[in-house]
């Protein structure tokens, strides 16, 4: 059996990637393995705290906007690659201290050798695989060149880091993805050979219910027990279009819409008042938008429309807490007490999140990015479909579809919000199929042969 390092940014946190981390991290430890973490930012997780590596620190976003922006904080291609050296010596040291203390004999970075959000890093960690001579398998998430908003690597050292590092080459390194397209980019872009291993979640765990701790969630976030909560739990970054979901929320907050919901009453037997409220809960967080104008935009987009929105952010965390003033629940709580999911995002290397509302029985609405076309769809989940194109931008450069896409999906989510029978099928079926195909039984075996 052996000592594994995991490696990333952050960890303990409620993103994909530390969601996908803690459910490595179990299933290695039931084959045997001993996991130490290591990253960043500890979150709620325990392990191994190197700040250096955190990509939200000034230095590293510094190098990041200079990789791949514009070489606009140096001066030239040689202060750059100081700079650049600088901070990779320090991660080196201590992750070989890390590894050192922790006889570590196998090491698996999440994105540190693919999203480079953090160059310093990528060069650090491959320094310590070559000092020690280890074994890797990169689990590769998110790349660089995947970047939505624009990519132009700025210098000469900017180039040769994207090549050498991103993701190096080394017969010790297996390559992990998480997608089709990933995979066949990949190979075409670096020779590089890997094998994919989906998302997963554990279909066997115990169902998301309201308990003592997690009551008075409605209460917290401001609503009551007759409101509707259409929930959006993702990052709040642009290419989860989050846009998309404030038109559909206002579009089920037109008149004649409410009145069917007040006609027939909900699904469970709320009834729906004149003084309801459809919600759109937002229970993502902020901190990866690296535009610095996105929330700002969504917060004009929902002035002008009217819709209700609640950002929970700051009450959400990977996991239950209560300081003896400020509570904060897990994630899965707000599962707990949706009415329904919006899965609108434009792009994702897998879809984590909608693994979450499938596992939480709730109905959901897509729209269908790249991966879902590629390696999803053709298992065949009921999801009310937003289509796979934008119709374009607004002046806030914001992405919308064409009116009918969203007054036709308002319609079906209606029925769901009404029709408890369709609600349960629907959502168990989705239930079953996501069981079969991405369970903790099936990561189970991927690692096993992978080790």
């Amino acid at each position: 059996m052996s000592n594994i390092g995991i490696f990333h940014y952050k960890v303990g946190g409620t993103d994909g990637v530390s969601l996908e981390i803690n459910k490595w991290k179990k299933i290695l430890e039931e084959l045997g393995h001993k996991v130490f973490l290591c990253a960043g930012h500890l979150g709620g997780a325990q392990g191994t705290l190197i700040r250096e590596m955190y990509h939200h620190t000034p230095e590293a976003e510094r190098l990041n906007l200079n990789t791949f922006k514009s070489l606009s904080n140096f001066s030239d291609n040689t202060e750059y690659a100081s700079a650049l050296e600088d901070l990779s010596i320090r991660i080196e040291k201590k992750l070989n201290k890390f590894i050192e203390e922790n006889k570590i004999s196998l090491l698996i970075p999440n994105n540190i050798w693919s999203v480079g959000a953090n160059p310093a890093a990528a060069v650090a960690l491959t320094r310590s695989l070559r000092k020690y001579g280890l074994p890797a398998l990169a689990h590769h998430h998110d790349f660089y060149y995947e970047r939505l908003d624009g990519l132009a690597l700025t210098c000469h050292m900017a180039i040769e880091l994207a090549d050498k590092y991103l993701p190096p080459r080394d017969v010790q390194i297996k390559h992990i993805v998480i997608n089709k397209i990933a995979q066949k980019e990949l190979l075409e872009r670096k020779g590089i050979a890997s094998t994919v291993v989906p998302n997963v979640f554990n279909f066997n765990g115990r169902s998301w219910e309201p308990d003592d701790y997690n009551k008075d969630f409605l209460s917290q976030i401001g609503l009551g027990r007759n409101d509707v909560v259409i929930l959006q739990s993702v990052r709040l970054v642009p290419r989860k279009g989050v846009e998309l979901a404030i038109d559909l929320v206002c579009a089920l907050n037109k008149p004649k819409r409410r009145a069917k919901l007040k006609e027939h009453g909900l699904y469970d037997g709320r009834t729906f008042e004149d003084a309801s409220r459809i919600v759109l809960v937002l229970a993502g967080y902020a901190e990866d938008d690296l535009t610095g104008g996105y929330i700002d935009a969504l917060k004009e987009k929902i002035r002008r429309t009217g819709v209700d929105a609640l950002f929970i952010e700051d009450k959400i965390e990977n996991s239950r807490s209560f300081d003896g003033v400020k509570k904060k629940y897990s994630l899965w709580d707000s599962y707990v007490f949706a009415d329904f999911v919006i899965y609108s995002s434009l792009w994702e290397g897998w879809g984590n999140q909608l693994l979450e509302a499938v596992y939480a029985r709730l109905p959901t609405v897509i729209f269908e990015y790249p991966v879902y076309l590629s390696d999803i769809k053709d298992k065949n989940f009921r999801f009310i479909s937003l289509g796979s194109r934008i119709f374009g931008k607004d002046d806030l450069g914001l992405a919308y579809l064409d009116k009918q896409t969203i007054e036709t999906s308002a319609d079906r989510i209606i029925e769901y919000l009404i029709d408890n029978d369709l609600r349960k099928k629907d959502t168990e079926y989705n239930y079953s199929i996501g069981k079969k195909h991405y369970s903790y039984t099936s990561l189970h075996r991927y690692l096993e042969n992978l080790i």
